[in-house]
């Protein structure tokens, strides 16, 4: 099979739900980060955090600056439906894998599953108070990263058995060993260094955790872009 063609899941399958698909992976990959970015600029504005670049001095996390005031209603209004679209994308993924005649199992749309859950109790208890909102959120955020990413190298893993190993199925691979790589040292960070070193490498990783899962993201978008109709099913 070429190796820069995507085979299609047959004539079954319309033009208008590989459009579908593509703009699926296209909203979550772009709309989160725009809606940190917002809630971030509203939460200067009305003086809540301070401005820096948070890719690099992480003087401020994600939540923090969606947390308070307009920043985070808009954070909310954007990111609630957003965990709606997850699931919908996770399902997605599976019956295209699926339809290429590689099974993926039940874990893959059980991970999609979970992160849209945790997505959305994350975003729903955000700038709520008391002990138990802060604990739903934490964990619910911990719970999306992880379920998240263990859909995504899912994912990777029975992609890369259709036999189509271009460009964007490798983005997405290095893309998982990076998001690894962070996480191993945002765990080293939590655990060895002192505050307020630690809280900044911390939102520092945040946030560059957000850049490469929108990436992601958009490297799904673009191996379903590349999609052809008309062609023969791989086998797995």
């Amino acid at each position: 099979m070429d190796a820069g063609t995507i085979p299609s899941s047959g004539p079954e399958v319309s033009a208008a739900r590989r459009r579908f698909r593509l703009w699926l992976a296209l909203a979550i990959a772009l709309v989160p980060a725009v809606a940190a970015h917002l809630a971030y600029a509203w939460s200067i504005r009305d003086g809540w955090v301070q401005a820096c670049n948070p890719y690099w001095d992480g003087c401020t996390s994600i939540s923090r600056a969606a947390r308070h005031g307009d920043g985070n209603t808009l954070f909310k209004l954007i990111m609630l439906p957003v965990a709606v679209v997850s699931a919908v994308l996770w399902r997605e993924a599976w019956e295209w894998l699926r339809r290429r005649n590689r099974a993926p199992g039940p874990a893959l749309r059980a991970s999609g599953a979970v992160a849209a859950v945790a997505l959305a109790t994350y975003v729903a208890f955000l700038g709520d108070a008391g002990e138990f909102a802060q604990w739903l959120r934490r964990y619910g955020a911990l719970a999306y990263f992880a379920a998240t990413y263990l859909a995504q190298i899912g994912f990777v893993r029975h992609a890369w058995h259709l036999g189509d190993r271009g460009a964007p199925l490798q983005a997405m691979f290095a893309l998982c060993v990076l998001l690894l790589v962070f996480g191993l040292v945002s765990v080293w960070a939590t655990g060895t260094l002192d505050d307020p070193m630690k809280d900044q490498v911390e939102n520092a990783i945040e946030w560059n955790l957000g850049v490469f899962f929108t990436a992601w993201f958009l490297s799904l978008a673009w191996l379903w872009g590349r999609e052809r109709p008309g062609l023969p099913r791989a086998v797995g």
